[in-house]
């Protein structure tokens, strides 16, 4: 199984701080029966900033730690990009990372909402030939509020990351619904740990495919894990028509809850 997001890179960003809590992060993601992982540190957020060079740097010692404790996982190089006017340039020079070298790149907007130049940026991007992988849409306030925002930009071109924790509630059982409900509606293609620590922010990788089999949703975790392989391939994604965001009244039932 292929983990497309995750902080594990020591001391670049709100992740792992030593080399030894790293290490710790790799033997554990095995144990969670995850075969290749991406690393996608932090790139231009408004707190943290991996530089590609300090990121090529660290993972050539992850990579021999990897050795020295015989760990059977495959790495790969990405950022977890934070949207800003720049991004197209940013891309251009080689100063953000796509996912394992791919044309998918991980886009991540403020939790507080979705900004209005967001559906702008996502078009000069896929005008790049770059498919643009919204972060966490269930932990954004201006999606959980007009789900047909996400809608828009997946209808754009842009597609969507869910994200374990909140598939097993970790976030609370508002995000949980919320993830569950996107699910459901056809707006969420690939599935990530967004991994930080062993102890607040730790994989649950195969809990959340565990939560989604026993909760009549096995057809998406082939789903989602197949399109986690799609992307290491650089190969296209299968999207599913979404339904109408618009029209689910249990988006009005919810949030007004």
């Amino acid at each position: 199984m292929i983990d497309i997001h995750s902080h594990i890179i020591f001391d670049v960003d709100d992740g792992p701080k030593s080399l030894e809590d790293s290490i710790k992060m790799l033997i554990q993601a095995t144990t969670e029966g995850i075969t290749e992982i991406i690393f996608t540190s932090h790139a231009f957020h408004p707190y943290y900033h991996a530089a590609v060079e300090t990121v090529m740097e660290r993972i050539s010692v992850l990579q021999h730690g990897l050795e020295i404790h015989d760990i059977p996982l495959k790495l790969h190089l990405g950022h977890e990009v934070r949207i800003n006017e720049h991004i197209c340039e940013q891309i251009v020079e080689g100063s953000v990372l796509t996912l394992a070298n791919s044309k998918y790149l991980l886009l991540e907007l403020p939790s507080s909402g979705v900004p209005l130049y967001t559906f702008e940026m996502v078009n000069r991007i896929v005008a790049k030939n770059i498919v643009p992988i919204i972060a966490h849409p269930e932990r954004n306030k201006g999606i959980v509020e007009k789900p047909e925002r996400l809608e828009q930009l997946i209808r754009l071109g842009a597609l969507s990351q869910i994200t374990a924790g909140s598939v097993v509630g970790q976030f609370g059982r508002a995000v949980q619904r919320t993830a569950l409900d996107l699910i459901d509606a056809n707006l969420v293609h690939t599935y990530g740990s967004d991994v930080h620590n062993l102890q607040t922010r730790p994989f649950l990788f195969e809990q959340g495919l565990n939560y989604l089999e026993k909760h009549k949703r096995s057809d998406f975790v082939d789903f989602f894990l197949e399109n986690n392989k799609r992307i290491i391939a650089d190969t296209e994604i299968t999207v599913l028509e979404p339904i109408n965001a618009e029209k689910k009244k249990w988006w009005n039932i919810f949030v007004n809850k």
